[in-house]
Parts: C-alpha cells; structure tokens; sequence
C-alpha cells in the first residue's frame, strides 16, 4: 500500500539549508581532479577525428611512442579485442538495431570521434604524443543535416543499415480523420529546436585502477546512476560486477551527460586492466562540446483541427530528429516520450503522430535534461497559433481546452493517466501574478515590441518498469533503498541515487527523518559507491524524490513501526497503538494531547542492538530495513511559466521583463530545494532558447569548440523567477511526492519562444526556430519590413 502524505509538522516541506552546500562553498568538496592518482598512474589523451566522415587507412604511432613517457597507443582494433561493442537493438517495430564499437575502426563518423588513446606518464606527454599520431584519412561524403540523410541515393552514415533513417514509429486514433473533416478550421504551425549540448560545469572524466592480486576494478568517476553504469561496464569488459567498484565522488552537474558510460571511460578501464597500471582521463571543455553528447535537433510540423471558439477537435504532429552518427540510446524514445505526450493539459481526444529519426555525421545525440523539452512549445505554440488564425486571445483558447479538475482521472489519446494534475490552476495563477490581462490591455498602446507569453507543462517523471517495458529499453524504474539505526540513534540512510546538484543529502535525509519519525539532524545519507549503497537506477528522468526519496521515506516508516513496537514492550503494553514517533522522542496519545513517554529513538536502538532479549517475542535483533519501491509507467506533475519580454528594433535583443512561474510538484519535501531546482531548470531553458547552438556548417564540420561560439545566458540574461506553490498530492506515490527537475526547462522554453513571436506580430513576423538570438530576432523583422515595403 502506498503510504499518504504525513501529517503537518515533520521534516517533509520545511526548507533546510542544504548540508553539501557548506563543502562545497568553502572549496572543501572532492572532485575527481581533487583526488590524486595512485603511484605510476598514466594519463590518457585521445586522437580525435578531425573530418565528419572519413575512412581510416591506417594509424601509425611510432612517432607517438618515441615521445618520452610515452608507454602506449592503443587503436580500435586493439580495444575491440578488449571491450564487446554495444548493440542497440529492442525488439521495436520500426527501429533499426545498431552495433557501436568501443572506438571506429574502418571509418570516423564525426568530427571528433574517438578512434586512438595515447597512455603516458604524464598529460602533457601524453598530448605531445597524439598529436604525432598519424592517421591515413579517406574523406566521404558528409550527411550534415535531416535533408541530406533522406535524400534519395545519400551516403549511409552506418553501412549496415538500409538507410539512415533509424526508427519510424506512427500512432492514430481511431476518429482523427473524422475530427478534420467536421472542423471549422485547420490550423498549421512550425517549430524547428536546435541542437545543444550539456555543458557542465565539470566536463567528464574517470579513473581505472586495477588491483592485479584481487582482480579488482575500481572506477573513480561522476556518474547520475552507479550501479547501472558499473553493469554495463561489467558487460561490456566481460567481468562480474563482483569484481567492479564505482564510486562516484562530488560531481559538477550532468544533465544527462553522465549516466552510461561512454567510449572514452571504456577504454580507460580496459587500459587499466590489460597494463595493470592505474589509468585517468579528464575531457577538456572542447571535448565535451563537440564530441561527448548532443541533444534537441528537432523539427516538428502540427496541424490542428478546430472549432469555430478555438476548441481543438483534433491534432496531428510530424517530428524529425537528428540523431548524430550513432545511437546511445534508443531512438525509438522519441516516439514512446515526446510525442507520447505532446498533447500535454489539453482535452485532445483525438491525435496522431509521425516520428523519424535520422543519423547524420554529427556527434551523437543522448538524454538531456528534459529531453521531451520541445513538446511544451509545440503545443502551446500550436495554441498561439490557433489565437491568431480565429482571432483570439491565447489565454482563452488555453481555457477553452485547458483539464480541469472535473476531467480527472483523465486518459490521453495515447493512453497516458493523468489523475493530480492542475493545469488550469496552474494557468490562472501564473497568469494573474504577471498581470496578463492589464498587459494585454495596454499592450497595443505601448508603441514597444512587447510580448506576452504562456507555457504550460505536463511534465513526464519517475518512469516505472511498466514504461521500460513497453519502450523496449533494458532495465528497470524501481528504486531501493536502505535505512539502518545504529546503537546510538544515528540513522544511515541510502540508496541508488547519485547527486550533481540537487541536494540529495538534504532531501534524502528529510524523506528518511519523516518516515522514521526522527529528527532531520541524525539521519546521514551516503550514495554514489557501489559497494555501500544498494543496487538502484540512478538520478535520471526527474525521480530521485519521489523513487528515491519516496523508497526511504516508506523503509522508515517499516522501520518506525518496529522502533514503536519495541517502545511499547519497554513501556509495559500490549499493543503500539496510540504510541507515535517524532522528532526522535516516543510520544503517546492521551486523550486530545501527545505527552512524553520518555523514550526516544537512542534508548530503542540500543536495546534493538545491545539487548535483544528484551526484545517482543519473535523480533529480530538490530533496526535495518530495506525496500524497494516500483513507481507507476509514469507520474506527472505541472507548471505553468508566464513572461514578458521587449524586443530591441534595432538589434533584435531580447529583455525579458518578468518570468513568473506556479508549479504543482505535488508533496514538497523541502520548498527552497525546488525553488532552486526549478531556477536552474528554467535557466538552462531561457539559455538554450535563447542564445545556445552547437552549430555545424554544410560539410559537416563542428562550429562551436569553445564557449566562444558555444554561448550560454550570464546572470546579467535572465529575470529575477518569481515561483508560487500548488501542490496537488501524486496518486500512486510515497507521501505524494512528484519529480520536478526537467518541467523547468520545458516551460522557460515555451513561454519566452511564445512571447518572442507575440511581440514579432504586429509586424507579420514569426520566429518559428530557434535560437531566438537578435541577430535571428533581427533577421525575421528585416524580413517584415522588406515586404511590407514591396506591398
């Protein structure tokens, strides 16, 4: 049964300071290039390709191993022998299997794909020497975009596959064809997301070390998921995991860049182990941006059917991706996510959907935080678009379409159960606390380039098995977690989850206080090693709250129930009933008061561990719990953004004004830590709508090595948040907890993309892809005014 919502009062809601912030400010954190490398540990630096597609001749490194320090060079071929390639193939209709080597060996597929390593003693010799690495390129013809990929007779970026199309997946209701033919109007819209990349603060990096006489491997790394990371290593090197361990120590963020791991960790731990030599790696910031992961290149076409009022009778969406040269992950995604849930807080009873995925000769693409990001701007622009073909205002049309709390429990046309949701609330409330309608009112009259714009979020989080299982992807959406009371009182709590900035220790730690009924300061939560946590799935997909801290909050209160039932045998009763726990003191109800009993939670640990004849009869010795908790296929929780924003006419520049946002993430566990959460998320949105692009040219070569060209948003960019609180309690949770960490993104998106194109039309201008730079910005009005002067 899955426990409710405690009641008032406890550890859960409150804002703590987070405990990791003390460390971390001061500098006293530990990341990986804090850690000093055992004796004799090598360095490794890659050779890089530097064309987007190339046949690799051959690879001569003599001049390589000539380099003082120098002790190897090893190539695909030799790695090939020592780490099995990864095949990406669930058994999914429309999406093809692909086989990825641990480094090429016939042909490069990208700039800056892997395909030698250079070991030395030290990183500078180890740079000198690959730069001396000559290999005998081929260069073919690039596929640098989506056209390119699918036009007829194009150059295969994979040789094995029939074409570079990946994965097809269509989906349609039963009535979509009857819902166009009786609309008074079919509305079309566009909208083309850009390619970005993650961009933390730390880039990626690993040690290997092996311990030759235990037959050891321990990988020092920043990993969101650690166990599953060490099982695909274990994998893919052909070793138990027994004989693996990850520990993961401070991590500069992730975002999705950091859960599997890639190439380049591979081929430091084979090193590792076949030169029993302890071997590091850390990627350089030009590494990352170019060649590490990539994400969001997306086109997407709507077409809707609607009513005379604006009400939408039915919806049809076209998506293409780019995928980049391989597949990380399956491409399928796009279809069971993204589009799966395109339709977000609206009543769209009937919907269809196209999907492709392409690959291309870029770097490849993989999660990143929200990677169904495009979805909330696609519908709300299609709801923008809707306005002005009737002539409307968008917040109307919103509410003519818009959930409501009668509509609940409510089943998308895609199947989907939406049951605590609060869109339209949402939606009022963020549109009252920026004054749209006054706005609005004195909008025309301003004589400035100003826009409004509304975006609201259904955000997918906390994938269960069910959801792995029906997309064909390897794995599992449970968690586990592991609560043990020491003889002193001292609460060690854990589970699978690894942080990069979300507070875990401080939020874990209050999920574990309110379940036990302790006190926020005895619990201590330990997680990112593999051999002192339990085996979980990781930080991913917006669910360490409500998996993670959903799985220690019911461990304590199993926990809770053995702690009262031992107080109860102390206190001379027969049963625990009416006996609670809180803040670590046993309490009992008298009437309509609690008094002391006397009792807190250090004189119960000690008898549970130091004297267990005193014990109830049948009780086991000892307060160690450990349970695991499978979410539902998916819970979703809501937000609403609303901004204001002015346009330069003259340069195109964007100020945005005010951004307010109401979010429903359901049973807080601590407000300050989702308010920076969903500061953080909306940031990274507002940047990448607004000035990030990992950019490539016609022949496929990378354009943005550096934050030169790879810009992202200063403090100076973005508006003061103003964020209010709706919490509508998730159904099929731990104490009604929902993920929050990506709606951020989906919704800063959405609505300063909206807003841009309300301020643009008045002129007749749209922007209908992104990034809304002003040279872009600048661009589409000069358009505007070209042809309002040839009329």
């Amino acid at each position: 049964m899955i426990p409710p919502p405690p009641v008032p009062g406890g550890p859960l809601g409150r804002s703590f300071r987070r405990r990791e912030d003390a460390r971390l400010l001061t500098g006293d954190g530990a990341f990986l290039d804090d850690i000093a490398g055992p004796p004799g540990c090598l360095h490794a630096v890659f050779v890089r390709s530097p064309h987007a597609h190339a046949r690799i001749g051959g690879i001569d490194s003599a001049a390589a191993l000539a380099v003082p320090g120098v002790v190897s060079v090893l190539t695909g071929a030799a790695l090939g022998r020592l780490v099995a390639p990864l095949r990406m193939a669930p058994p999914i209709e429309g999406l093809h299997p692909m086989e990825m080597p641990v480094l090429p060996v016939e042909a490069a597929r990208f700039v800056g794909d892997p395909v030698a390593m250079v070991l030395a003693e030290t990183r500078r010799a180890a740079e000198d020497a690959a730069e001396l690495v000559d290999v005998d390129w081929d260069p073919l013809p690039a596929i640098a975009g989506i056209a390119m990929a699918a036009a007829p007779g194009a150059p295969l970026v994979d040789p094995v596959l029939p074409g570079n199309r990946v994965s097809h997946q269509a989906f349609a209701t039963s009535g979509l064809d009857a819902a166009f033919a009786r609309a008074d109007r079919i509305v079309q819209a566009r909208f083309g997301q850009h390619r970005q990349t993650h961009a933390p603060l730390e880039p990626r990096g690993v040690m290997a070390i092996w311990d030759r006489g235990r037959r050891h491997l321990t990988l020092r790394c920043g990993t969101q998921a650690p166990h599953p990371y060490r099982s695909a290593v274990a994998v893919r090197l052909a070793l138990p995991e027994s004989q693996i361990t990850v520990d993961s120590p401070e991590m500069g963020g992730g975002f999705g860049q950091k859960i599997i791991p890639l190439r380049e960790d591979l081929c430091v731990a084979a090193a590792a182990v076949a030169l029993s030599r302890p071997v590091r790696w850390r990627e350089t910031r030009g590494e990352n941006l170019m060649a590490s992961l990539q994400a969001r290149e997306e086109t997407v076409a709507t077409e809707a059917a609607v009513a005379a009022d604006g009400r939408i009778l039915g919806l049809r969406c076209r998506m293409e991706a780019d995928f980049g040269a391989w597949s990380f992950f399956p491409a399928n995604y796009m279809a069971r996510v993204v589009a799966l849930i395109l339709p977000g807080p609206y009543r769209i009873r009937e919907y269809g959907y196209a999907v492709d995925v392409w690959l291309t000769n870029k770097c490849p693409a993989g999660p990143m935080r929200a990677p169904m990001a495009i979805t909330s701007w696609v519908m709300e622009g299609t709801m923008d678009a809707i306005a002005r073909d009737l002539g409307l205002d968008p917040l109307v049309v919103r509410r003519r379409n818009s959930l409501t709390p009668e509509d609940l429990p409510y089943v998308t046309a895609t199947g989907e159960r939406y049951a605590s949701l609060s869109p339209l609330a949402t939606l009022e409330a963020a549109t009252a606390a920026l004054g749209y309608e006054e706005l609005r009112a004195r909008q025309p009259a301003e004589g400035r380039l100003l826009g409004l714009g509304i975006c609201t979020v259904v955000e997918s989080t906390t994938y269960g098995s069910a959801f792995y299982r029906a997309a064909g992807i390897a794995g599992s959406g449970h968690e586990v977690a592991s609560l043990r009371v020491e003889p002193s009182g001292a609460i060690i709590a854990s589970c699978g989850l690894m942080g990069s900035g979300q507070g875990y220790e401080t939020t874990l730690a209050q999920a574990a206080a309110a379940g036990i009924g302790a006190a926020f300061g005895d619990v201590l939560v330990r997680i990112g090693h593999t051999d002192i946590a339990p085996y979980g799935m990781g930080s991913r997909g917006s669910r360490g709250a409500a998996a993670g801290g959903g799985a220690l909050y019911m461990a304590g209160l199993k926990l809770r129930a053995k702690l009262l039932a031992i107080a109860a045998a102390m206190l001379g009763l027969n049963t625990a009933e009416g006996l609670e726990m809180r803040e670590g003191k046993v309490l009992r109800q008298l009437g309509d008061r609690l008094s002391s009993t006397g009792l807190d939670l250090a004189q119960l640990a000690r008898v549970a561990h130091l004297d267990p004849l005193r014990l109830p009869p049948g009780m086991e010795p000892g307060l160690h719990q450990v349970l695991a908790f499978d979410p539902p296929a998916m819970t979703y929780s809501n937000s609403t953004h609303a901004c204001a924003v002015e346009i330069d006419r003259a340069t195109g520049a964007i100020t945005i004004l005010r951004h307010v946002i109401a979010e429903d993430s359901g049973t807080l566990i601590n407000p300050m830590v989702v308010e920076g959460q969903t500061h953080g998320a909306t940031a990274m949105g507002l940047s990448g709508s607004m000035l990030e692009h990992a950019a490539y040219g016609a022949d496929g070569q990378a354009l943005a090595g550096s934050f030169m060209d790879y810009a992202i948003a200063r403090a100076s960019d973005l508006p003061a948040f103003e964020v209010s609180h709706h919490g509508t309690p998730a159904e099929g949770t731990p104490a009604g907890i929902k993920g929050m960490a990506e709606g951020g993104t989906m919704g800063g998106i959405g609505a300063l993309m909206n807003a841009v194109n309300d301020a643009l039309a008045p002129l007749g201008a749209r922007l209908d892809s992104q990034p809304a730079t002003p040279a872009r910005i600048w661009a589409v009005l000069q358009a505007a005014t070209d042809r309002e002067g040839a009329a």
